[in-house]
């Protein structure tokens, strides 16, 4: 899939330090020409959440967040290393029983925000699926479990705020998974924060996941497998 750096017209949407931009119509046809664009509509006005979502894909990803386009950092290894295990573990647990499904970088689109967690999670009866039953290209929905995996340029302000946003929405537990430091953050609607940083200690999960034993030691011991 191609970049932003691909498309002339699009580069002003990101810059190299992965900062939000405002968009507004003004600059993007100043940078086409003039021409009209199926990504702008109204003039000088930020780009709107359907706008967004008729531009390209991005790599890395990009999200959309209060009229804001923010650009994810590459996934490096700590990341990929512990994304690739995750999903299965989930899985061998969830799926298996018809419970529910671990997708990895799903974009989820609701409210006025659309995000790419780390990992989701959705209980098999909220998967959207088509008319033959095959799940649906589009997730209009917040997850019922959303994981993220901190990078190390990252902003983790950032990253709690889409955890909380999705919890707004009705997600029921929230992952923050810190790789250096080896802690998982675990956020619940309407309750403290708590810190997992002890290699025995049980991480909770969501009441449809209640068979997925795993402690935050087995986590972080594929940083080494």
């Amino acid at each position: 899939m191609r970049t932003g750096s691909d498309y002339p017209c699009f580069r002003p949407f990101f810059d190299r330090q992965q900062q939000p931009i405002k968009i507004k119509r003004s600059q993007a046809v100043q940078r086409t020409g003039g021409g009209r664009s199926p990504m702008v509509r109204a003039l000088s006005q930020e780009l709107t959440l359907e706008e967004f979502l008729q531009l390209p894909e991005t790599k890395p990803t990009s999200e959309y967040i209060d009229g804001q386009i923010i650009q994810k950092p590459t996934p490096q290894g700590k990341h990929s290393s512990i994304q690739g295990e995750l999903v299965p573990a989930i899985n061998a647990v969830v799926k298996a029983a018809r419970v529910g499904r671990a997708f990895p970088e799903l974009r989820c689109t609701f409210g006025n925000r659309s995000i790419v967690p780390g990992i989701t999670v959705f209980r098999t009866e909220r998967i959207p699926r088509d008319t033959d039953g095959a799940v649906a290209h589009v997730f209009s929905i917040a997850p019922d479990w959303t994981i993220e995996i901190l990078s190390p340029d990252q902003s983790q302000t950032k990253v709690t705020k889409n955890i909380l946003y999705c919890l707004n929405y009705g997600t029921q537990m929230g992952w923050l998974i810190d790789p250096d430091e080896q802690t998982v953050l675990v956020y619940l609607l309407q309750q403290q924060p708590q810190a997992f940083d002890l290699p025995d200690e049980l991480l909770p999960v969501p009441d449809f996941a209640a068979n997925l034993k795993l402690t935050v030691g087995n986590l972080f011991a594929w940083l080494w497998e």
